[in-house]
């Protein structure tokens, strides 16, 4: 088989299309650049749909957790406080083993049954962690960048009369996006990072369409030998970090746009190596 026909047999095997078996021998470089690049299109798939659906829930938890009423502040504190003060990979363990107890023919609500079984699947519970630990993190991202919105813009609001709603739109909201996008950006690419974690989770790959270490771990097994299969994990992430870069600082500009630009504040790689 040459190597266009290993493309073209294992590009998307990940999805369920393609070659069903998985090689078995006389493994070759081409078989592991396309495998675990076809399996990145599932650490993708956790990461934007995470962030997609994180960013709007993060968003109102940072509101949530400015107000001053205690009834909603202290649910915003006490999920960010949960969410950030517990490892991810318990938070795997944990949501498995509570999906797991879920009846597995299903939930009775109003005389229509619900299936449960979809939620062990990694597409789907794994997806479910991934997006609540983010969007804990991402919200005391936002909540920092409220409390650091300059009180002179806001009182130069409320005397123009801009108030209510009005001055969140205006003021508040493209302020805080413009001071939280860079701490945003890191939070992003982490988010990345850590959809390699869905591996070592209970949460099982289905029909062995699983992610980038999946294929990784595969061909370290077989071939005895680490040091090609991992390596080629590590140049797809950064190559995909580079990516993540390059989006996020687009839309740092856009959100800049107005400033001078020996005060623009500019997006710069910082790894999150412990959190």
């Amino acid at each position: 088989m040459t190597c266009w026909e290993t493309v073209q047999a294992y590009a998307f095997r990940s999805l369920g299309f393609g070659e069903n078996l998985l090689p078995r021998s006389d493994f070759t470089l081409c078989q592991q650049i396309t495998l675990i690049g076809s399996g990145m299109l599932w650490n993708i798939y956790f990461g934007v749909l995470a962030l997609a659906f994180g960013f709007f829930l993060a968003v109102a938890v940072a509101l949530a957790k400015s107000s001053p009423r205690a009834l909603v502040r202290k649910p915003a504190e006490w999920f960010v406080f949960l969410f950030r003060g517990s490892p991810l990979f318990i938070q795997f363990f944990l949501a498995y083993e509570a999906l797991q107890m879920l009846p597995k023919a299903g939930i009775n609500i109003l005389g229509i049954t619900v299936e449960t079984a979809w939620t062990t699947r990694a597409w789907a519970g794994a997806l479910l962690v991934l997006f609540l630990n983010t969007s804990a993190y991402a919200a005391e991202i936002f909540h920092g960048a409220l409390k650091s919105i300059p009180k002179g813009d806001l009182e130069a609001a409320e005397a123009y009369g801009i108030t209510g709603w009005q001055k969140f739109r205006r003021i508040q909201w493209p302020t805080m996006l413009r001071l939280a996008w860079p701490a945003y950006t890191n939070e992003a690419i982490f988010l990345f990072h850590a959809t390699t974690l869905v591996f070592f989770s209970g949460f099982p790959a289905f029909r062995q369409m699983g992610d980038a270490l999946y294929y990784a771990n595969y061909f370290a097994d077989k071939t005895f030998n680490p040091f090609v299969p991992y390596p080629i994990v590590a140049v797809y992430f950064i190559l995909l970090t580079l990516l993540v870069t390059w989006i996020f600082a687009v839309v740092n500009r856009r959100l800049n746009r107005h400033l001078p630009s020996n005060v623009k504040s500019r997006i710069r790689l910082r790894p999150q190596l412990i959190r």
